[in-house]
């Protein structure tokens, strides 16, 4: 048992072993500084698109293809500095063009109450740094069986939501609280996912900033929507009893 400790510990085994998969290299966290500092670029960009719809009313079809161009157009854009300017100018437009493209839901949110928005960002906020915090500071790999989960669940999602435009309500309400699970996996296995692409020398921020500011979006627009529904049954159910009284 003794040699078998000691084989374990000379090649690299044991818990100084663990702690090393578990470090992340100063080149990893100077990394992910800019991949967090773009993502909070993209959101205020998305904040102004959807500022622009509320005044302008330009959110729509036109929007969402167009996001989804500037996106596809980014991605196939090689992540080099020649081509860092041009890239990170597509994922601004794209996160400007995706807010535009939420900007009616949260029209109607406005319209309902302003609590719910502040209280939906928030919450996503919180979540997301939760989240990606546990990422970060696991070990390395640890979370990375979650892939081939979260993969299996989304395309459970896409039925689903094929599903609710079908049979309606309860199909539609199982849709949202499962995409939100799905999404909220999904922030801690990119997160772990971008680290240790890094680690292996993929430095590419911007992609990596995007791929965190859809998780980002996809957990917002759900946690609104649930939110949305449940102060409308609420102000059903209120007006049904007075009526009764």
């Amino acid at each position: 048992m003794e040699s078998l400790f000691r084989r374990t510990t000379a090649t690299g085994g044991g818990f100084d072993a663990l702690k090393r998969l578990g470090h992340i290299s100063p080149a990893v966290q100077s990394h992910l500084k800019h991949v967090y500092l773009t993502l909070s670029s993209a959101l205020a960009f998305s904040a102004l698109g959807a500022y622009l719809h509320i005044a302008l009313n330009v959110g729509g079809t036109l929007t969402t293809v167009g996001c989804l161009a500037a996106i596809a157009f980014l991605i196939s854009l090689p992540a080099s500095q020649h081509q860092e300017r041009n890239r990170f100018a597509l994922l601004m437009s794209a996160a400007l063009l995706q807010g535009a493209s939420v900007g009616p839901l949260l029209d109607l949110v406005l319209h309902l109450d302003l609590r719910i928005l502040v209280t939906a960002f928030v919450g996503t906020a919180i979540a997301f740094g939760c989240f990606s915090a546990a990422a970060i500071i696991a070990k390395r790999r640890e979370y990375l069986y979650l892939g081939g989960l979260l993969s299996s669940a989304l395309s459970i999602l896409l039925w689903l939501q094929f599903a609710a435009s079908i049979f309606g309500h309860y199909y539609f309400t199982f849709e949202l609280y499962f995409g939100l699970l799905v999404f909220l996996g999904y922030m801690v296995y990119d997160t772990q996912e971008i680290i240790e692409r890094a680690h292996h020398g993929d430095m590419d921020y911007i992609k990596h900033a995007l791929t965190l500011f859809t998780d980002f979006v996809a957990v917002l627009v759900r946690v609104l929507v649930i939110m949305l529904k449940n102060a409308q049954e609420k102000s059903q159910e209120d007006k049904k009893r007075k009526k009764r009284y």
